[in-house]
């Protein structure tokens, strides 16, 4: 019967969540509801609907903008077309990309006016890995997995980078790029590996954790792409793993025969998401809750020009 909730540590929201979250709420603050928001902030549900209670509106398109209104860009970052269809439409814009994941963006914009050509890892259709491949026009080339590489043809080679979308798996990410080095001996690889410090940190957490547990939640919503890499990395440890988006979802079937339960949530998915699914747990018989050791993280991110530090902010 189940005994023990045992918690991933670290787990949750990261410094570039917190941020896109803290950007879009001193906007509101600021200027008043409206606030227009370029897709999720953050893929989590809860983190959406709770801005969308307090004013935002989330929107895919520019035209669903009015003129002079404020926006948001999301934490995932935007294409150079977008930016600049934004700012000559007039709107007053925050940017609340990760800067981790500009960090790539800059670094491919460098490397560009050098001569360079790309190849991405990453996922098609995230918002991430459109933002950071819509930073340039052609010349930047996407790899989804191992066989992939093959495939890949780059114009020149002696002028070649690697650039990574930062939520991947770390396994997976490092097969690839050694596929891509096989191929392509010269390519250039980042100074600093573009995976971000809280998705190692999270799947190094939960390498950990599943080894000394029975099943492993993770709390996160289905469009989190480090959430689903924190599920995988755990079912490939050979430890049942689920995902969900609230405590409703859990499965009592899940927990048959299970007597150590790990839990960890995603980077964009709050504390009070895990605390309902801990007292969800408990009623369905685990007794006890305890936290592994871990890395504990101190990185904050600067707000935007505009949104600093205000006293009268809540």
């Amino acid at each position: 019967m189940l005994q023990d909730i045992v918690l991933a540590e670290p787990r949750g929201f990261c410094a570039g969540v917190d941020r896109a979250i803290e950007i879009v709420e001193r906007a509101l603050h600021k200027f008043g509801a409206p606030i227009y928001v370029r897709h999720e902030i953050v893929h989590n549900t809860y983190v959406v609907n709770d801005l969308k209670a307090k004013g935002a509106i989330f929107i895919e398109e520019l035209d669903d903008v009015p003129p002079g209104a404020t926006l948001v860009f999301s934490a995932h970052g935007v294409s150079k077309a977008i930016q600049m269809e934004a700012q000559a439409r007039g709107f007053q814009i925050f940017d609340a990309t990760c800067p981790l994941v500009t960090k790539v963006h800059v670094e491919v914009a460098k490397l560009h006016k050098e001569g360079y050509e790309f190849i991405m890892i990453g996922h098609k259709g995230h918002p991430e890995v459109e933002g950071t491949m819509g930073q340039l026009t052609s010349g930047i080339h996407l790899v989804e997995d191992v066989a992939d590489v093959a495939h890949v043809a780059p114009t020149q080679t002696t002028k070649l980078a690697l650039v990574t979308q930062t939520t991947l798996s770390m396994d997976d990410a490092a097969a690839i790029s050694a596929a891509v080095l096989a191929r392509f001996p010269e390519v250039r690889s980042p100074k600093q590996q573009d995976i971000c410090y809280a998705t190692q940190n999270r799947q190094d957490a939960v390498k950990l954790l599943s080894t000394q547990v029975d099943i492993v939640i993770v709390v996160g919503s289905p469009t989190s792409s480090n959430s689903n890499r924190l599920r995988e990395v755990a079912q490939k440890l050979g430890t049942d793993s689920y995902m969900v988006d609230s405590a409703d979802e859990l499965q009592p079937q899940w927990f048959e025969g299970k007597i150590q339960v790990g839990l960890t949530a995603g980077a964009s998915a709050p504390e009070i998401l895990v605390r309902q699914v801990i007292d969800r747990i408990k009623a369905l018989g685990a007794v006890s809750v305890r936290t592994l050791d871990g890395i504990q993280e101190t990185v904050k991110f600067p707000l935007p020009k505009g949104l600093k530090t205000d006293v009268s902010f809540p």
